[in-house]
């Protein structure tokens, strides 16, 4: 990687921290009675919507791959429409293996589903905004040998699971 891509890499993490501490802040002028130890679940949703603003806007700015070929409107809407898909299948898998690793089913199913909206909004956001809806762009980036996922690798969470 150049040295220019390192700087704005490490400056869109600096902006989502920066982003974190300002939802910490912010909610305490707006809403009252605000902490982070009672309200819990109101500062994970804006905690949430303040890391994928920030996220949204690092990507308008940059425009790390602008295409002029497909600049219509009606592509730019399915796309989006995909991501979003994309981010909410995120938020029930994550929210599926929160389960089954012994998160409450019943008892605490809004504290266990915030917890996966605010790690898919971590972890699934900036790769849409990057890679788009794309899934041979996903495996070509997070599969080892390129393209096609290989089958060890498949069996490695069914059997790290099975292990615990």
């Amino acid at each position: 990687m150049k040295d220019t891509d390192i700087k704005r890499l490490l400056y869109a993490h600096l902006l989502c921290i920066f982003s974190i501490i300002l939802s910490i802040f912010i909610p305490s002028f707006f809403l009252e009675n605000f902490s982070i130890l009672e309200t819990h679940l109101t500062w994970l949703c804006i905690c949430s919507v303040f890391v994928t603003a920030i996220n949204l806007v690092l990507y308008l700015v940059v425009k790390p791959n602008a295409s002029s070929k497909r600049s219509s409107l009606s592509y730019k809407v399915t796309r989006f429409l995909k991501c979003c898909i994309y981010f909410l299948m995120s938020c029930f898998f994550f929210h599926v293996i929160f389960v089954l690793y012994g998160a409450p089913l019943i008892e605490l199913v809004l504290e266990t589903f915030l917890f996966a909206v605010i790690l898919s909004t971590f972890t699934t956001v900036p790769c849409l905004c990057l890679l788009g809806p794309n899934i041979k762009a996903w495996l070509r980036v997070f599969s080892r040998n390129g393209y096609g996922p290989s089958p060890v690798r498949l069996e490695r969470p069914l059997a790290t699971w099975l292990a615990l």
